[in-house]
């Protein structure tokens, strides 16, 4: 349960802080949570429906929905191929510098159509739900041209009509340079800010923008720019900051206000300091540079200097292929660095803040939607010490058992 008091996205102690409850007991009315305690305290504190449903969980753990707050959920065809590549020794860059990495998937998108890609998306989500991800993020970007773009977040708006995973739509227009403007970014940005985001704001669907802020990608002069015009819009700032080299990125996300400031496996000292110091959370994804073989974020660095840290799946066609995060809390915990609970949190309550739903999902308090999991483990901390398993079993949406059971 949520601890009194607590608010923000937690940091430093308060990542360890999960409020653990033996024999507990989760009372719900509709799609809320209307109280959390003690079980021997329950019928004192609620008036219970004679004829109300009862889930007897004896024996098991009890916790939020995960909350996934990074992925590139829609997406054309698959890149198992570069899988293979990466195994024979080349890198993630070398891959993209040869026709692969996101380019291979802007190609596969661009020819899908949106029917095709949404049916795609809902068998992913079919996926994330039975692995306990009640909420995600889904990020566009393998369109890289306004009518891709558009047909890409189109796709995820059809996925998602009637799913019991809520989905949260951004815009990632800035993922990479399309190869029609290899020889000029300057002018693909001027589309980004001048087209694609005017076109996307007007659609309604997106809450967020994201831009690619890396070595060979975008500078953090073109990301602020094209944030700057997004936030304009009327769209939320994020940014994938930091993943091969300092770039400045993190830095950014603070002054910008980011919502969240993703990978960070290569932030510099001025970049942690300056996330610590504001109300960006610090997303850290364990599944990506896993699958990419190369050393991962530094996460008890960032706990330790006081940024909110969250962890995500990063599922997407090239470099994360995870759709579960029981794995990424294994991955985080033998990875990174990380202790279970701090984990536990960064996938639920911290995921919340990071895609600003921590009002509704992410902890198990009053008010919140009755977004619960029944793990088949007696204590949380078996699902990173058997992390190739899935625990959950049942799922809970909104009050509903949507899942096992």
């Amino acid at each position: 349960m949520e601890r009194p008091g607590l608010s923000g996205p937690r940091r430093g102690a308060d990542l360890q802080e999960i409020g653990r409850v033996e024999r507990g007991a989760v009372a719900v009315r509709g799609e809320r949570i209307v109280w959390v305690g003690p079980e021997s305290a329950l019928a004192d504190a609620v008036e219970l429906v004679p004829d109300g449903a009862r889930i007897d969980a004896g024996g098991q753990t009890v916790l939020p929905g995960f909350v996934d707050s990074h992925t590139h959920l829609i997406f054309g065809g698959s890149r198992h191929d570069e899988f293979e590549r990466r195994l024979m020794g080349q890198s993630y860059l070398e891959i993209a510098a040869a026709g692969g990495g996101i380019r291979s998937s802007v190609r596969h998108t661009r020819d899908a159509t949106e029917e095709e890609l949404a049916a795609a998306g809902r068998r992913r989500l079919d996926t994330l739900l039975a692995h306990g991800t009640t909420t995600v993020e889904c990020k566009s970007g393998y369109g890289l041209a306004t009518e891709h773009e558009l047909k890409q977040i189109r796709a995820l708006e059809l996925a998602g009509r009637g799913h019991a995973v809520d989905t949260v739509s951004t815009f990632m227009g800035a993922h990479e340079f399309p190869p029609e403007f290899a020889d000029d970014r300057e002018g693909y940005l001027d589309l980004l800010v001048n087209e694609m985001i005017p076109a996307v704001a007007e659609t309604g669907l997106c809450e967020f923008a994201d831009v690619f802020c890396e070595e060979g990608v975008y500078t953090p002069d073109q990301a602020r720019r094209y944030l700057t015009a997004a936030r304009d819009a009327g769209l939320k700032p994020k940014l994938h900051a930091d993943e091969f080299a300092p770039s400045g990125a993190a830095e950014l996300a603070a002054e910008m206000g980011a919502r969240s400031a993703d990978h960070l496996s290569a932030v510099s000292d001025a970049g942690i300091e300056a996330l610590a110091a504001s109300g960006t959370v610090g997303t850290v994804l364990p599944g990506s540079t896993f699958s990419c073989r190369i050393p991962g974020a530094d996460a008890r660095r960032l706990v330790d200097a006081g940024v909110a840290l969250a962890a995500a799946t990063d599922l997407n066609p090239g470099s994360c292929a995870v759709e579960s995060l029981g794995v990424v809390i294994g991955l985080a915990c033998l990875h990174l660095g990380l202790l279970p609970s701090e984990a536990f949190v960064a996938t639920t309550i911290n995921g919340a803040y990071a895609i600003d739903r921590a009002d509704d999902v992410g902890s198990l308090a009053p008010g919140k939607l009755a977004d619960l999991l029944i793990l088949a483990v007696p204590d949380y901390r078996m699902v990173p010490y058997r992390f190739g398993t899935n625990h959950v079993a049942r799922v809970i949406k909104r009050g509903r058992v949507v899942a096992g059971g």
